[in-house]
């Protein structure tokens, strides 16, 4: 069976998911300041889920009827969004955010391991190890050493981090199976079966009917979540998931720093600083690394 390949217009999705994912950030940090965490993760995928299949019924695309389909529907939610939300939102509340992007960073990893495990066509070579290695040293680097002086006084808190980031290389394993199904269908479907599965802990956990309405830019920010951060970006993660395979799929999570940092640059008149840089360019090297092109060259004929 053939190893999995990322050619230019993978590439090209990769970086347009690492921007809607990079600028989930600018949202989420305008929505949580008036809706509880866990309450913007279900309208997060409830909206997202409602908009694609919109979509799907305007593009007259027949929803699956299936039952294994429903069923690995609902784990993906689990293994893609649930799980690694809530254990993300319960990190956060005693680390900071740039201990938990380098923590979230390890997702490659994790992905690289799982994939080596449980698949026969994305078997862990050096080159890759090597580029994931380089990838998150360099997320490490811009993100910059000052967030680590807090690293290993929330044992608990890290944890469920890495854990987030286990749950989304054991994700992207398990949606090779929707490799024969249309992203589209795939997207609606998963966000279907997260929307189900967080709706019980909200009611129980938030109330949320005892919640006031939000504010006019926290409803546009929960909007631009739903809409672009999460079902149109759904809709390219399986896509190149089905063209690429899940563990080039995971460098997503290398790019979505460097996004965030170009976003604020232009958006926020935020300072990129010589460490940026250094960073940006151990991630470039480790991205080469793993696509592997440059050691074919290399090699003695």
């Amino acid at each position: 069976m053939t190893a999995p390949r990322m050619g230019a217009q993978e590439w090209g999705l990769l970086i347009l998911l690492s921007l809607l994912w990079g600028g989930s950030f600018f949202f989420a940090k305008i929505a949580v300041v008036s809706v509880p965490p866990l309450t913007v993760a279900l309208l997060r995928v409830a909206l997202a889920a409602a908009a694609l299949h919109l979509v799907r019924l305007s593009l007259r695309i027949d929803v699956p009827r299936d039952f294994g389909f429903w069923r690995d529907a609902f784990i993906m939610g689990l293994l893609n969004n649930a799980i690694p939300f809530g254990l993300i939102f319960w990190g956060q509340q005693a680390i900071g955010a740039g201990l938990a992007s380098i923590l979230n960073a390890t997702t490659p990893l994790f992905t690289v391991l799982v994939a080596h495990l449980f698949t026969k066509d994305e078997r862990a070579g050096f080159t890759k190890i090597v580029g994931v290695l380089c990838g998150m040293a360099g997320v490490a680097v811009m993100i910059g050493s000052e967030v680590l002086s807090g690293a290993g006084s929330h044992i608990a808190a890290e944890l469920a981090v890495l854990g987030a980031a286990l749950s989304y290389g054991f994700a992207g394993v398990f949606g090779r199976r929707f490799r024969d199904r249309p992203p589209l269908v795939v997207a609606s479907g998963q966000l279907t079966g997260s929307s189900c599965l967080l709706l019980l802990p909200v009611l129980l956990l938030n109330q949320p009917w005892k919640l006031g309405l939000p504010g006019l830019e926290p409803a546009l920010a929960i909007i631009g979540l739903a809409l672009l951060s999460t079902a149109l970006a759904y809709v390219i993660f399986f896509r190149i998931l089905k063209r690429a395979g899940s563990t080039n799929l995971s460098l997503v999570t290398l790019l979505i720093p460097v996004s965030a940092l170009m976003l604020g640059l232009l958006f926020l008149g935020e300072v990129v600083e010589p460490h940026h840089l250094a960073g940006m360019a151990l991630i470039a090297s480790g991205l080469v690394s793993i696509d592997g092109r440059i050691w074919r060259v290399l090699r003695p004929a």
